[in-house]
């Protein structure tokens, strides 16, 4: 298509998939970053065409840049992409409803035909994947993933920054909980609710180390127990990721956490239930105990 992509950029640069998604789109690739200067130089050096920077104040939160974003991406609007952390999820939206944009999650492929693009994703809770076709502006919600892979850098045009009036930062407080990068991960292990409390954990922790691995959850484990961040939930309205290995452990296997697992090269499954969903999603499961065979996988891959 003709139009510009524009990626929505907020405070961290890991949008290594947003820029993929966009490269394989025809015009300009262009990027709107709201963030430190580092950030920014980062984004220009990631294949981009284009990065327009606004420079935040930083006593003043991402978000109230809103109106920044919106007056900027009215020229020449096509595909608008943008990842699922806070504050990029509201500059995304402030842009999308300017433009009167349809938006999509769950989104496995993007193409353009002639002026149309052309978008599969997810729908009716992740039973059956969707193609649409759309004549106009459209704003696709997608992982972020890694830091892109560095490159030539382009210019970068720095515009005045116009924040929401009566917005300031009045306080901080810095999380202690180490960032799940789990769609950059090569290896997986999610865990369901056939772990029976909270200590347990230490059995999934063990492994992942093994394994060197990154954990993952269903939602009940993330929202319901705040057993693991959301940033760890991994499903249809949380992460999608696409690791060489997802070792699912006690997870029965909903519909809504298996779209999220969909792109893995490999899935094996620990489950004591043979007729339990992960275990037919599978390509390899183990049926048993997992309190008996997560232990004796850790022991084997760590050689004990």
């Amino acid at each position: 298509m003709a139009a510009d992509t524009w990626i929505i950029v907020a405070g961290q640069p890991g949008v290594k998939n947003l820029i993929e998604i966009a490269r394989g789109l025809t015009g300009q690739v262009r990027a709107l970053v709201v963030g430190t200067e580092d950030v920014a130089d980062t984004i220009a050096a990631a294949g981009v065409d284009e990065v327009v920077w606004v420079r935040p104040d930083p006593d003043i939160p991402l978000e109230a840049y809103a109106t920044t974003v919106q007056s900027v991406v009215q020229d020449n609007p096509g595909v608008l992409i943008g990842g699922r952390n806070p504050a990029e999820r509201v500059l995304f939206g402030a842009a999308v409803a300017t433009l009167g944009a349809p938006v999509f999650t769950g989104v496995s492929s993007v193409a353009a035909d002639g002026d149309d693009v052309v978008v599969k994703h997810a729908a009716f809770g992740g039973i059956t994947e969707q193609t649409v076709v759309i004549s106009g502006p459209v704003g696709l919600v997608v992982d972020g993933g890694g830091l892109p892979e560095p490159g030539i850098a382009v210019a970068i045009e720095e515009i005045a920054a116009e924040a929401m009036n009566d917005v300031r930062v009045v306080g901080r407080s810095e999380s202690t909980d180490e960032h799940a990068d789990l769609a950059s991960a090569a290896r997986v292990i999610g865990v369901g609710r056939g772990l029976k409390k909270e200590e347990d954990l230490a059995l999934i922790e063990e492994l992942a180390q093994a394994l060197k691995a990154e954990i993952g959850c269903t939602r009940p484990l993330a929202e319901g127990l705040d057993w693991l961040g959301r940033d760890r939930y991994i499903g249809i309205s949380g992460a999608h990721i696409a690791p060489k290995l997802y070792l699912a452990v006690g997870v029965s296997g909903q519909l809504q956490h298996i779209d999220g697992v969909r792109g893995a090269d490999l899935i094996v499954s620990i489950n004591s239930d043979p007729r339990a969903p992960m275990t037919a999603e599978a390509d390899y499961s183990l049926i048993g105990d997992l309190y008996k065979l997560v232990p004796a996988l850790t022991s084997a891959l760590s050689g004990r």
